[in-house]
């Protein structure tokens, strides 16, 4: 499990999702609010972001991320349109190790998982491992039950499936031999898609808010925001559970997302 963070939009310092209000992300990993039972989320964190020419860059560190002194100067120099972040809870009997830190990435597309899939030491992991291409599975770094579920995203995505469509797969895949929450987040320079399904996540679509805006010159400071936490009281809605998120430059769309249904 983690806190994690997607960002969509004119570009912004990184600094604005990990340390802009209290509640942004490193705030939430420490001190959450929507996560029962847990006190912080000390287990490192990753963060990727695209640059100008739509390079993908990445970050990650096993130090917690309130802890890691290096951060605030990446943080206030680093500029993007296209970032996911996610601090990390390590699932139990899961390694802490950088190779399990999202976001996950192939080069083209970020991944996180705010969530667990129980079972996975079981017997679920090497059925679910069994079923990624040669190809993806080479490529798995670590131990994690997120880099698998990555790698089947990765599958659906190369056979034509949207970033929306892979995830729904990968939920009706997974829910209906897991008791596990399935979080996840997908996105590459130009489109995310993401689930709620037993976590907490909200969203904050300023274009969605400028459409509704007095006037026209109203002004937005941010794009489309997804957050398991919100950063503040402005503009924020909780998603309900059970729900496929799309989104790009134009802002996002959510649907009722059920098992069998994509």
């Amino acid at each position: 499990m983690c806190r994690h963070v997607a960002y969509l939009g004119p570009p912004i310092a990184l600094d604005a999702l990990l340390f802009g209000t209290p509640t942004a992300l490193v705030g939430q990993s420490r001190t959450p609010r929507f996560q029962p039972g847990i006190d912080d989320n000390p287990h490192g964190y990753g963060i990727g972001w695209f640059d100008d020419d739509e390079v993908l860059h990445r970050h990650r560190s096993t130090t917690a991320i309130w802890d890691d002194p290096d951060l605030p100067a990446l943080a206030s120099t680093t500029r993007s349109g296209a970032i996911v972040a996610a601090a990390r809870l390590a699932s139990p009997g899961l390694p802490v190790e950088i190779s399990g830190n999202a976001p996950f990435t192939d080069g083209t597309w970020l991944f996180s998982l705010n969530g667990i899939v129980r079972g996975w030491h079981e017997g679920l992991g090497r059925e679910l491992r069994s079923l990624v291409s040669p190809e993806r599975a080479a490529a798995i770094e670590g131990h994690s039950d997120s880099e698998v579920l990555f790698a089947i995203a990765l599958d659906r995505l190369d056979a034509g499936d949207g970033p929306g469509e892979a995830l729904a797969a990968i939920v009706g895949l997974v829910a209906p031999r897991s008791t596990g929450e399935l979080n996840m987040i997908l996105a590459n320079g130009r489109h995310l898609a993401a689930t709620v399904w037993g976590h907490s996540l909200h969203v904050r679509d300023d274009h969605a808010r400028q459409d509704h805006a007095r006037h026209d010159h109203a002004r937005h400071d941010h794009g489309l925001m997804l957050a398991s936490e919100p950063f503040d009281d402005t503009g924020w809605e909780r998603l309900p559970d059970r729900t496929l998120v799309r989104g790009d430059a134009n802002g996002c769309s959510h649907v009722p997302l059920s098992i069998g249904v994509r």
